[in-house]
């Protein structure tokens, strides 16, 4: 799925549609880079909840960059903030991220329980961002498009890979994501080889390494036997699932802590794992996808990341301590 999700973001940026709207979203913000940025997080935040956050960053992050580049605004900020945005909105639903998915259908949970239980927590954490963003927005100046040349948008590669990326989530969710990379790789080899030509190898390679990685850490912890849960409250379980996420991130976490024997409640566990994914970049997925895609270093992640990470652990302890 990941590949075939990097092919199709790959052909609609050499679609052009990045340049053209580009201009029209910095339009809207009045030229304020704390606004712009918050109708960014806020549209990305509500579009990961229906179309998982790792989705999401294929489709924004180049967005994001190609709005930096014409504005000059700080590249850096702009994307952690999008893919924090991302992990935050992808919260709230029970298909909004792979780790959710597994929860939801591991204790049986309808779509409203799921959501009315998340909520609380998710609001919260949007309330953060926002404060995030205009904390660290308040010094910028404001901002307008430089002049660029007009942009042609290639109408058939843009169609296709809007309908290739609506299909690779579909047959993602419905277990077969080879048939959604065969025919996204038949598709474009027609109407856009330059996104085939285009694909990112290393990153590739390094999901393919993570997970290996993780599945062998994860397989030793559980033989280990030091995950013992059975006798943790609510906010300390929360606690070592965000915590356990920034080791081997928030899906192998989930795994790893719903092995165990009991299981722990869904709700401590579902609040640990998102709120871990808004820390380390190992954390999520979607936060490499971000790193990767943007050209981002890792210390410059973390200087924004792990503040929020910190400030949505203790919020998410408090909200967790005072509710019934």
């Amino acid at each position: 799925m990941i590949i075939a999700l990097l092919t199709v973001s790959r052909g609609i940026e050499f679609s052009g549609a990045f340049s053209r709207v580009a201009p029209k979203v910095i339009s809207v913000s009045g030229g304020s880079p704390a606004r712009l940025v918050t109708l960014i997080a806020l549209v990305v935040a509500l579009s990961s909840a229906v179309i998982m956050n790792d989705t999401a960053m294929f489709i924004f992050v180049p967005l994001v960059v190609t709005i930096s580049r014409l504005t000059r605004m700080d590249r850096v900020k702009a994307v952690v903030m999008t893919v924090i945005a991302a992990n935050v909105g992808s919260a709230l639903t029970p298909i909004g991220n792979p780790q959710n998915i597994i929860i939801w259908r591991r204790y049986g949970l309808t779509p409203h329980e799921f959501v009315a239980g998340m909520a609380p927590y998710v609001a919260a954490w949007l309330a953060l961002l926002v404060m995030l963003v205009l904390l660290t927005h308040k010094e910028e100046g404001r901002i307008a498009a430089l002049p660029m040349p007009r942009v042609k948008v290639k109408g058939a590669l843009l169609t296709s890979s809007v309908a290739l990326l609506i299909l690779n989530v579909v047959l993602a969710q419905a277990g077969q994501p080879l048939i959604g990379l065969a025919v996204t790789f038949a598709t474009l080899a027609l109407v856009g080889r330059e996104a085939i030509l285009s694909l990112d190898v290393p990153l590739i390679l390094i999901f393919a390494l993570i997970f290996v990685d993780f599945q062998e850490v994860s397989h030793i912890i559980m033989k280990a036997g030091v995950l013992n849960t059975s006798s943790l409250n609510p906010v300390p379980m929360a606690l070592v699932a965000a915590l356990l996420s920034q080791v081997v991130g928030n899906v192998p976490a989930t795994v790893m802590l719903i092995s165990a024997s009991p299981s722990p409640p869904w709700l401590p566990l579902a609040v640990g794992v998102n709120a871990g994914g808004t820390g380390a970049v190992i954390g999520s997925l979607a936060n490499l996808i971000a790193v990767r895609i943007a050209g981002i270093r890792l210390r410059d992640f973390h200087r924004y990341s792990a503040p929020f990470f910190l400030a949505s652990l203790t919020t998410s302890a408090l909200i967790m301590w005072s509710l019934p």
